[in-house]
């Protein structure tokens, strides 16, 4: 019996009790579905357990990562999205032999290994192979005689389901085309937030937008800019921060477009002398990205900047931020005190909203109250109380803060100090034993205290509540796909700071490029740190003068390791290379 079968593996070879297991039985007999998926839902299993187990028990291979590099894509002509995505399968038509990956090793429990070489031909990849009805009619319409089965996890599919559409939808130049052979610009306004990648309107400006933000999105863009310029205007993309060229189509375009991006965010479309700021939502698959909207009038017209923010993008750990583990000790002391501030600083962009969330992720417990006040709010965070700052109805900061510091909190995060106001009760309730995390925009962790001098704050009260001040910056990662070990000129090497010794028995890395970094040779980023930790010297020296080049030079010979000093770190160990610490730390 099959269900005997899967009830030995769970059970024998999962772990999962006699009890859970009847439980789940009992949950399927009277609210339906697969065992399985109760099992994973009340993290008794993982998908990845189950669907081996399944494979398993049918002798169906079971792939983690399903290739794209070679599939034939002509099935997205004949079959609709939707039907894919309800029954959670993709067929993979491979125009030349294709290696499976191999299942998890089991050969302790006698299961044999899935090493398949698989011939040229249709494999049809599916996350419930008894969705017997669904796989015969995908199979009678791609006319397939004979195909292979394997078993993928939802996410896998459904994420191969829309980059296969979204690879055969038109490129932006035939839109743009189809656009310039139509006589007619027609604007519609679709109000509900489908999936992009379901949206079939005929109008070629709909279908614009839409290929602009999908790309854009499947780029790991975190910006969108729209820019008139005299003849044409251009459409470029900000990833891993640095701009790249979308698109440049005609200038006559340009005023379709923004209107249907003015529409998507409910802004007035016929007002184009005064700034404006929006928000809509997308979906692309399974990802819900809140896109942030401004526009600018210019000489040239409008100039639009689209901000995109994944809302199911994964908090990051400490961890991952780029400390290194000196710095990662001292940060994780840093933020399990009592009471004081911690300042994050940095330009607009360099991540300083990140590490305060993974801040804040890493102390957050039942038993501490952590309120944030914040503009705007970006990720929701389990079991924390945010606020949205909203000039328009008079919720400031300052005027927030008031309010917040009565809820008893133990732990603040104030998404910027801007004012006296706002940095005086930041002080106060520091003094009175909580526990603060601001940011401000500055240059390196010194110049944070002048800052707060210039603001107003007097600086007994800096030495007395600041506990440390995080500088950070954001480099580029080098791409493990193509990145390469070279022998550097002693130039580069004298004028970033790294001395000849260092280079024993280690390679430096340059950026080459490759398809899967977009031919840039960087492919991700990360943070390079300087933790300017308050001792009793630098206390000293605050309260007599707030000279920025001073106390840096104090807490330089005090143990601080400045901006360039970590990124030298890292491009020592092959993360990055010397030209993009040198773009980032220019000014140290």
């Amino acid at each position: 019996m099959l269900t005997s079968g899967l009830a030995d593996i769970f059970k024998n070879q999962l772990g999962v009790s006699d009890d859970d297991y009847s439980e789940a039985q009992r949950l399927v007999k009277d609210k339906g579905g697969r065992i399985g998926d109760i099992l994973i839902k009340r993290n008794l299993v993982t998908e990845t357990q189950y669907l081996e187990a399944i494979g398993r028990r049918f002798n169906i291979p079971f792939w983690p990562d399903l290739p794209i590099d070679n599939i034939d894509n002509r099935f997205t002509q004949e079959v609709s999205i939707q039907f894919l995505k309800k029954y959670v399968m993709v067929p993979l038509e491979f125009s030349q032999s294709t290696k499976g990956p191999d299942s998890k090793p089991n050969d302790d429990n006698g299961y044999p290994e899935h090493r398949l070489q698989e011939d040229p031909g249709p494999i049809i990849a599916v996350n419930d192979p008894t969705a017997f009805h669904a796989l015969d009619d995908l199979a009678n319409i791609l006319k397939y005689d004979q195909y292979k089965l394997i078993l993928s996890t939802r996410n896998t599919i459904i994420s191969t389901i829309n980059i296969s559409y979204d690879l055969s939808r038109d490129s932006a130049e035939q839109l743009v085309q189809d656009m310039e052979d139509s006589e007619t610009n027609i604007i519609e306004d679709i109000e509900d937030q489908a999936d992009l990648l379901d949206d079939t309107s005929d109008a070629p400006i709909i279908r614009l937008v839409n290929h602009i933000i999908s790309q854009s999105i499947k780029a790991r863009a975190s910006d969108i800019h729209i820019e008139p310029f005299k003849d044409r205007f251009k459409v470029r993309y900000r990833v891993d921060g640095i701009l790249y060229d979308l698109l440049t189509p005609p200038r006559w375009i340009q005023a379709a477009l923004i209107s249907r991006i003015k529409i998507m965010a409910k802004l007035n479309i016929a007002e184009k002398r005064l700034p404006q700021d929006g928000r809509f939502e997308v979906k692309i698959g399974n990802q819900d990205v809140d896109v942030r909207v401004s526009t600018l009038p210019t000489a040239l017209g409008e100039r639009v900047v689209m901000r995109l923010l994944n809302k199911k993008g994964s908090l990051l750990e400490l961890s991952d931020l780029g400390f290194e583990p000196a710095k990662l000790t001292n940060i994780k002391q840093l933020v399990t005190s009592p009471n004081g501030i911690i300042l994050v600083t940095g330009p607009t962009g360099s991540g300083k909203t990140t590490s305060l969330y993974a801040v804040l992720s890493s102390i957050n417990s039942p038993d501490i109250n952590i309120i944030t006040i914040e503009d705007p709010v970006e990720y929701q965070i389990k079991g924390i109380s945010q606020i949205q700052v909203n000039p328009k109805i008079d919720l400031t900061f300052a005027r927030g803060l008031r309010s917040i510091v009565r809820q008893d909190p133990d732990v603040l995060l104030i998404g910027e100090i801007r004012d006296l106001e706002t940095a005086e009760i930041a002080v106060q309730s520091a003094l009175t034993g909580h526990l603060v995390f601001s940011t401000l925009h500055t240059n390196d962790s010194a110049s944070a205290i002048t800052r707060l001098v210039d603001i107003g704050v007097e600086p007994f009260l800096i030495s007395s509540s600041v506990l440390a001040v995080v500088a950070q910056r954001l480099i580029r990662v080098l791409c493990i796909d193509c990145k390469k070990p070279f022998k550097p000129d002693m130039g580069a090497l004298k004028t970033i700071g790294i001395a000849t010794d260092q280079l024993k028995n280690r390679a430096l890395y340059k950026a080459v490029g490759c398809e899967r970094c977009f031919n840039t040779g960087y492919r991700g980023r990360i943070g390079i740190f300087e933790i300017m930790t308050m001792n009793d010297q630098i206390k000293s020296l605050i309260v007599q003068t707030h000279d920025s080049n001073r106390i840096k030079m104090e807490s330089l010979q005090h143990g601080t390791v400045s901006l360039r000093q970590d990124g030298i770190a890292k491009v020592l160990r092959g993360v990055t290379t010397i030209e993009e610490v040198m773009r980032v730390t220019q000014n140290d």
